[in-house]
């Protein structure tokens, strides 16, 4: 079961969910603290002003991702903590604080993975329109260049975007998400592709400097099954994946837009304005993508809609990733099954389905290579005795490990796994009630960290090169 000594054992966070200090040293407001602000968005009013204080704390945890062994920490740098208006002057206690996080990590041997938006928009950028503006655009290249230029001489590894599908869904489709727009295809389809564009020229902009390192986008991995083998619901499965993956990773591979997709967005009238420059970017920068990654959580069993249906309102409870829903064009919903696992928020457990999802993605886009950016279980963990028994979590990831070996056994080219996440921090919808992490954060006595028994079950497979993973 060994894992090969170049591949990355990491764990992930984001600045939003574990920074807190939302207005501190100069960091201007984003998107999230306006947005939380609005009653019913989040789980009991949470916000993310302290979230779980890495900002004074950062030491602290780093220290103890390198006693759990992380060879790689992936974190997310806040647009907002650089530019305070998205635009402008830099702020130098922003450089500064990333510096000394980068720094800490390499004084530990641990490598810096770092993603430039995790969906945290400065606020003004969200009030000018934020991703329907093209401006945002020249924005995000902007602010992209200054990352490089800043920290590309320790930083080796670049994430542009996390999950586009997941705040421009959420942002233009479910409403959960700023800015809060329900059930609007047009603007849910300009607002993906401008981030494509921004994506493209961000990627053009990093290979100019000739750093040597690697860029790639991470986007949330839900590979469709049909719930049988007849031809409505095959068709239900191809349909939600050229929606769901070819979508986000076509212009990004490829340098193109699907064909079936695009032929639907013109038929109804969504495509979205596609400058000539814009298509030229993505078709230049395509093959100078490095890698992509994955956010696997789950996959998805689609069913078609032959039937009139009345639509879910969409609200943060459903929002939150349960099958149940309808797609945002009618055409399937997505099935619990009786013979599979799920969470207690409702999300399947399917390692099985992992592997399928990452050959299918081989056969797509052929030997590109692959990090899991994120998998993990989200729960309520129990405490006894004084000790943080999260035996599900232990279990939950020990299987997808297995998977991702299988996966590289059969030719896959994954090069890392990132659990979600390296610390309890904030979850956008579900505030702190849904637990991720190897160390638990007691909100009830100053914040004090705590090792749970994942972080010593984690600390034992890195160390063996995961040779004693149970299959």
């Amino acid at each position: 079961m060994k894992f090969s000594n170049d591949f990355f054992f990491g764990a992930a966070t984001a600045a939003y969910q574990v920074e807190g200090a939302i207005q501190e040293d100069g960091k201007g407001l984003t998107n999230w603290d306006e947005f939380v602000t609005i009653p019913g968005k989040t789980f009991e009013g949470t916000t993310g002003e302290i979230a779980v204080d890495h900002y004074h704390r950062y030491k602290e945890d780093i220290k103890l991702m390198a006693e759990m062994g992380l060879e790689s920490y992936r974190f997310s740098i806040s647009w907002a903590r650089i530019f305070p208006e998205g635009t402008g002057d830099i702020n130098p206690k922003g450089i500064e604080f990333y510096n000394n996080v980068i720094d800490e990590c390499l004084k530990y041997g641990i490598v810096p993975f770092v993603t430039l938006y995790h969906w945290d928009l400065p606020l003004p950028l969200e009030k000018e329109g934020g991703w329907l503006n093209k401006n945002t655009i020249d924005a995000f290249v902007s602010y992209a260049k200054v990352c490089f230029e800043h920290f590309g001489d320790r930083v080796k590894h670049f994430i542009t975007f996390n999950e586009t599908v997941i705040f421009c869904g959420h942002g233009y489709l479910a409403g959960a998400h700023p800015p809060g727009i329900k059930n609007d295809p047009a603007k849910y389809f300009q607002a993906t592709h401008n981030v494509f564009t921004a994506h493209a020229k961000a990627v053009l902009a990093y290979k100019a400097l000739k750093q040597y390192g690697e860029i790639g986008l991470s986007h949330v991995f839900s590979p469709a099954f049909a719930v049988d083998d007849s031809k409505e619901h095959t068709f239900a499965a191809m349909h939600a994946n050229q929606f769901g993956i070819n979508w986000y990773y076509d212009p990004v591979l490829k340098g193109e837009y699907p064909e079936y997709v695009m032929g639907l967005l013109l038929k109804n009238g969504t495509c979205p304005v596609m400058l000539d420059d814009e298509l030229a970017s993505i078709k230049q920068a395509a093959p100078l993508n490095d890698f992509i990654g994955l956010n696997y959580y789950q996959p998805i069993r689609v069913e078609k809609i032959t039937e009139p249906f009345e639509a879910l309102e969409p609200t943060r409870e459903n929002s939150t990733g349960a099958p149940g829903n309808p797609s945002f064009d009618g055409v399937y919903r997505t099935v619990k099954m009786n013979d599979k696992r799920y969470t207690k928020w409702g999300w399947e457990i399917s390692p099985e389905g992992f592997v399928d999802g990452l050959q299918l993605l081989k056969d797509y886009y052929g030997d590109i290579r692959m990090y899991i950016t994120e998998n993990g279980l989200g729960d309520e963990d129990p405490i006894i005795e004084g000790e943080v028994c999260d035996i599900p979590r232990i279990n939950f990831i020990n299987d997808h490990l297995v998977a991702v070996k299988k996966a590289i056994d059969a030719g896959v080219n994954v090069k890392g796994y990132y659990a979600w996440s390296a610390i309890d921090l904030l979850s956008w919808l579900n505030g702190y009630k849904k637990q991720y992490g190897f160390i638990y954060v007691d909100h009830n006595n100053d914040l004090v960290r705590k090792k749970k028994a994942s972080f010593h079950w984690y600390q034992e497979v890195i160390n063996t090169r995961g040779e004693n993973l149970h299959n």
